[in-house]
């Protein structure tokens, strides 16, 4: 009885590794047939291109002629809110200086910027002036230039969402705040 029961518990293990081996062989095949691209080859404008189509489909527009009216201002508003977001964040910073080895980069090493954001000269010398210790009034007024930038882009930012909103339908304009375009 005890030799029937090994062996049968042999041949489940078997079966089992027979069965395993062969959905690993399906799960490389199909790894080998899907188009996959390696996460270091992010391109910024491909991804965009994705993005605006899929905010097309979305605002469900069928007719090319229309989109390219629209697509610009689409354009407008998400180039300006990149610029709002990217206030805080120098380039490879994420509150952390690029020699420190924060935000992904290597201790020691040059920073990895992001093409997506820009350098800000007033979020780089508010940065300078508090890394340096500078007096209380050099910082307070690099403050305010970063204040006024910030003021400033916030305003184009808005301005780029009432553009847009008033060439949408009332429909349009609903789905464009759910997709965070227009508030």
């Amino acid at each position: 009885m005890r030799l029937n029961q090994r062996l049968a518990i042999c041949g489940l293990a078997a079966a089992l590794c027979v069965h395993v081996g062969t959905l690993a062989a399906q799960d490389a095949k199909a790894d080998s047939n899907t188009e996959r691209r390696p996460r270091g080859n992010f391109d910024p404008a491909q991804f965009q291109q994705r993005m605006l189509e899929n905010i097309k489909n979305q605002l469900a527009f069928t007719n090319d002629a229309e989109w390219a009216v629209v697509q610009p201002l689409v354009q407008k508003v998400m180039d300006a809110r990149r610029e709002t977001m990217s206030q805080g964040m120098g380039p490879g910073r994420m509150g952390r200086r690029p020699s420190d080895g924060g935000a992904g980069n290597p201790p020691g090493g040059e920073a990895r910027v992001n093409p997506a954001f820009k350098s800000n000269p007033e979020v780089e010398s508010l940065q300078k002036v508090i890394e340096d210790k500078a007096p209380a009034a050099e910082i307070k007024t690099a403050l305010e230039k970063y204040r006024a930038a910030r003021k400033d882009k916030e305003t184009k930012l808005a301005t780029a969402q009432e553009n847009l909103r008033k060439v949408l339908t009332v429909r349009q304009e609903a789905q464009a705040a759910l997709l965070g375009l227009v508030p």
